[in-house]
């Protein structure tokens, strides 16, 4: 079924109702990303509060499975808030998972320390990050989602470059407010209760997100696909996955090494650097957040480009791109300067941007209005639980296996040639019907 001519129009401009969707997304984006910045920024800190141990690396390591247990619950939630958004509606699903983010957030701001109440300490930090996770694997779909339905036909990789660009301001956000509030006060108040206040701002973020959201609309795609009972073949989770089982892994596959490099950058570099590089908490900060600046900017560009040319030929460059230089890259982080973190972090970001240009894209694009919730939401979750969870964990215990700072290097260069070679078999999207079989 073709569709309406009212939605035709709105595939080629944007009324200010669509363009409100893409702000209501990427503030999404931002605070699910802001809180994996903040709890990454605060490994150091929560390894002590949370993890005592004789070995400092044990703590790190303990804080740094924390964390990426959170993403064993994302494919858990993109299961469940894939099928309700693709039967419900991509609006009222983006409401619950953002309040979700934001409250859990929130309350480890609130949590009290080992010291205090022993084991239930990091318990409770453990079901505050399943909670996240949990919420995180339908928001970083639905917002995408959301957004690709409702842009213009022509300019689908921009605004989904926008919104995904939203995903590294958290970092320089994140990193500026803690080296705002580390200036201000004395380094053992921010150690007993200063760290706090990036997590409690988590709250009002959510509520001005929310209020945003609940002045959009569905898309005249989603509301094709309810008007025309398009869905009921596929109306069952096996159902969809059964019939976009080629497409999930394609898109497990491309996936995996947004996962990797992203969580590289948002999640790992800045303990990285100063428990590996040796560099100060400033100096850390302070590279990662023009790294990710620069990520920011350039990502829109990508996306952009890929309008014009395609996504795979953005994919193809990108991951080959990323093979040939990621041991350079981590040859320049471990020069044990400022200049070369910081080239280091802006090469890699720049590269995230040609490759993410055209993934990003595709991995919603690929599939049709009346699965794309779930069928992404699965593959994609899945591959950032693997890739991008464990990604901090495994390059810290590589690290203390071999002895080598630049094993990580290893590990982002195997799973780049593997893209490669993904991205020369999945097919081009950029021309798509969204309401194609």
């Amino acid at each position: 079924m073709n569709i309406s001519t009212q939605a035709v129009t709105r595939q080629i401009t944007a009324t200010s109702g669509d363009k409100r969707v893409l702000m209501a997304g990427a503030i999404g984006q931002f605070i699910e990303f802001y809180d994996f910045a903040i709890y990454g920024f605060s490994v150091v800190i929560i390894a002590k509060l949370f993890f005592p141990q004789t070995d400092p690396v044990a703590g790190i390591l303990a804080a740094f499975a924390v964390y990426g247990l959170a993403f064993i619950a994302r494919p858990l939630g993109g299961i469940f808030f894939g099928v309700l958004g693709d039967k419900v509606g991509r609006r009222k699903v983006l409401s619950v998972t953002l309040l979700g983010i934001g409250g859990a957030t929130a309350i480890i701001g609130l949590l009290p320390s080992y010291g205090k109440i022993g084991l239930w300490a990091p318990a409770a930090l453990l079901i505050c990050r399943l909670i996240q996770g949990f919420s995180a694997g339908g928001e970083a779909i639905g917002a995408p989602s959301f957004v690709l339905e409702h842009a213009p036909a022509n300019k689908r990789g921009l605004w989904i470059g926008i919104t995904i660009a939203m995903s590294a301001l958290p970092s320089i956000f994140a990193g500026v407010l803690i080296l705002g509030i580390a200036s201000v006060i004395p380094a053992e108040s921010y150690n007993s209760w200063g760290w706090r206040i990036p997590f409690l701002i988590a709250a009002p973020l959510s509520v001005i997100g929310l209020y945003i959201r609940n002045r959009t609309e569905e898309s005249e795609a989603f509301k094709q696909v309810i008007a025309s009972k398009k869905n009921a073949p596929t109306s069952t989770l096996l159902g969809k996955v059964s019939h976009n089982k080629i497409k999930m892994l394609q898109v497990f596959l491309i996936v995996s090494l947004n996962a990797l490099t992203f969580y590289f950058m948002v999640g790992y570099f800045v303990t990285y650097l100063q428990t590996v590089v040796k560099l100060s908490q400033t100096q850390a900060l302070f590279s990662n957040a023009v790294a990710l600046l620069v990520f920011s900017i350039l990502l829109p560009c990508g996306g952009f480009l890929s309008d014009k040319i395609g996504r795979k030929p953005m994919m193809i460059t990108g991951s080959l791109l990323i093979v040939l230089l990621s041991f350079p890259a981590f040859w320049l982080l471990t020069s044990q300067t400022l200049l070369g973190a910081m080239a280091a972090q802006v090469l890699l970001a720049i590269l995230l941007s040609i490759f993410g240009g055209g993934s990003y894209t595709f991995f919603v694009e690929l599939f049709p209005t009346h699965s794309r919730f779930t069928g992404a939401a699965i593959s994609y979750n899945l591959s950032y639980t693997i890739f991008g969870g464990a990604a901090p964990f495994v390059a810290t215990w590589l690290i203390k296996l071999t002895n080598l700072p630049i094993a990580p290097a290893f590990c982002l260069g195997g799973v780049a040639f593997i893209v490669f070679l993904t991205a020369l078999w999945v097919p081009e999207t950029f021309r798509h019907d969204l309401n194609r079989n």
